[in-house]
């Protein structure tokens, strides 16, 4: 049986454009997740799913802990999410000393800062994990959920507004875009479920390749604080969220506001950038009202050190032709 390879964007982009400025990329060939780039040059450089040579190993690592990025932003002064606290898995929290950080000492914390809460692994992105929980009983089934894919859970108080993320590359924005959870508009006959089937074909038809899973435990959760179920049928019109995280890879939507974003946020996120030893870097805000007015509440939810494009990439082909005009920059950028 032949095996499945990931439906990975960026090595083949990387090959196809690499010749523009002189490169050429080798990609080993069984998994095609792993490449290597040389320039004119002749000098090598490497990549790994989205992570290039291009960013600090020691910045990479603390972007990749929420945690531990949310100790130094604050540190720095920047708003981080508030109440936000890190529990650990049984096996872990005895194996580092820590066995009370259990899950019930993440409900009391829970409790404390006041329901809901939001619920996520401590590492990982792409949105996976992440829960927005009312009660005890889907706070459990939350967090065993996050300690089967990591052993460190974050709790946090929700934040409200606009999700936005700036990618920026060395001192500059190169990119931003909002984020809008996985939704469905109504039409007045058909069911949750069908518009859901509807929307992946509309991926499908697009060339859009993210998968909706429609046994995602978070969305009947979400339908039921709606007053909705999957066999419910919208009104005409009616828009109806079924996630809470507004990743591109859970089916969320995205509109780019590149030339929108206000010049504090550049300077922000270009700062924010520089600040956390990076280069390259995903910044992604949650804005009480929009990027392209002066900054005043917003708060920093996560920086991420590997921001792929893939599923921006996947939603059409303008959207590719976009990045891969960003990634022609990347590559610029390595080449010194």
């Amino acid at each position: 049986m032949k095996k499945k390879k990931e439906s990975l964007v960026l090595g083949r982009m990387l090959q196809k454009i690499a010749p523009r400025i002189g490169a050429t990329v080798l990609m080993e060939p069984e998994w095609e997740i792993v490449g290597q780039i040389t320039f004119k040059s002749g000098q090598h450089s490497y990549f790994r799913y989205n992570t290039l040579d291009l960013n600090p190993m020691g910045g990479s690592e603390i972007a990749r802990d929420k945690d531990y990025s949310n100790f130094f932003m604050k540190e720095m002064g920047y708003p981080i999410v508030p109440g936000s606290k890190t529990f650990f898995s049984e096996q872990w929290g005895r194996a580092i000393g820590a066995p009370r950080r259990n899950m019930d000492a993440a409900y009391r914390h829970a409790r404390k800062i006041g329901f809901p809460v939001i619920v996520k692994p401590n590492s990982g992105s792409q949105g996976a994990g992440v829960s927005l929980v009312h009660n005890k009983r889907e706070f459990y089934k939350a967090i065993r959920a996050v300690f089967k894919r990591d052993r460190i859970a974050l709790v946090q108080q929700p934040v409200l507004g606009v999700d936005y993320r700036l990618v920026v590359l060395d001192k500059k924005v190169i990119s931003a875009y909002e984020r809008i959870p996985l939704n469905i508009v109504g039409d007045g006959k058909s069911t949750v479920e069908r518009l859901l089937k509807i929307k992946q074909r509309q991926f499908v038809a697009s060339s859009r390749d993210t998968q909706i899973k429609a046994d995602d435990p978070r969305i009947p959760i979400k339908l039921l604080h709606q007053g909705l179920s999957l066999r419910s049928v919208p009104a005409k019109g009616q828009r109806v969220y079924l996630l809470d995280n507004a990743n591109l890879s859970t089916g969320g939507d995205s509109v780019d506001v590149t030339d929108k974003v206000h010049p504090e946020f550049r300077k922000l996120a270009v700062k924010l950038t520089r600040d956390m030893g990076l280069r390259l870097c995903g910044v992604d805000l949650m804005i009480e009202g929009d990027i392209s007015q002066k900054p005043s509440t917003f708060w920093v939810l996560e920086v991420n050190s590997a921001p792929g494009l893939d599923h921006y990439a996947k939603i059409g082909k303008a959207q590719e032709k976009v990045v891969e005009e960003l990634y022609v920059k990347v590559l610029k950028h390595m080449e010194h």
